[in-house]
């Protein structure tokens, strides 16, 4: 299995995550890690937050009527970011600490 590291690279050069990518990166995150992974995760976060790194749905998609409208499908988009982001930042909230080469913050 590749690691954190070597995956956001991937995501980051491609500007795309896939997710049997995100499937990794989230085993990863439950295994072992490094102070490194962790800030290749971060980067990566803030990559996706920016719209540098786009993620592949999870849902299959439907064909766009062409009645929609383009204000409609941004609002989906932008609930469909935000639901993802707080999806992630609820994962790392709830990652057990690998107290190996981990930084500490603030001491």
């Amino acid at each position: 299995m590749a690691l954190i590291k070597e995956i956001v690279q991937e995501a980051l050069t491609i500007g795309y995550l896939s997710v049997v990518a995100e499937d990794q990166l989230r085993s990863q995150l439950q295994s072992n890690y490094d102070s490194e992974d962790l800030d290749a995760w971060i980067i990566l976060q803030r990559a996706i937050a920016a719209g540098d790194v786009k993620l592949e749905s999870r849902r299959k998609k439907a064909s766009p009527s062409p009645k929609a409208k383009d204000t409609s499908s941004s609002i989906k988009l932008a609930y469909q970011m935000a639901a993802e982001l707080a999806y992630a930042a609820a994962v790392a909230l709830t990652m057990t600490k690998n107290t190996k080469d981990q930084p500490s913050l603030g001491a």
